[in-house]
């Protein structure tokens, strides 16, 4: 897993959702990112697949917004060890991606 914060000024919305979704898919993990504030009214924290634009841009990310990324376990059956590296490796491509977006 990987904490970082929205850096682009409009959130993820529009383009920089779109440029991330792309970036994550180039990887082909099943990659998730959720929200750090759980919500304080009870509701389910906002999460999305970071593979699905309409996903990421119904969760509503805004520029400042602390966000975890991180890898579904389940869908990754088979995985060798030096495979997980990579893995950690990718996430903090994507947090350094997210962080810096204009």
């Amino acid at each position: 897993m990987r904490q970082t914060v929205i850096g682009s000024a409009i959130g993820l919305h529009a383009r920089p959702a779109a440029e991330f979704v792309r970036a994550v898919t180039q990887t082909a993990l099943p990659v998730r990112i959720r929200a750090v504030q759980e919500p304080t009214d009870g509701s389910r924290p906002r999460e999305a697949d970071a593979r699905s634009l309409l996903e990421v841009m119904t969760a509503d990310f805004a520029h400042g917004d602390a966000v975890y990324l991180s890898v579904d376990d389940a869908e990754l059956v088979g995985v060798q060890q030096q495979d997980q590296s990579a893995i950690g490796l990718m996430l903090e491509e994507l947090g350094t991606f997210l962080s810096e977006q204009n």
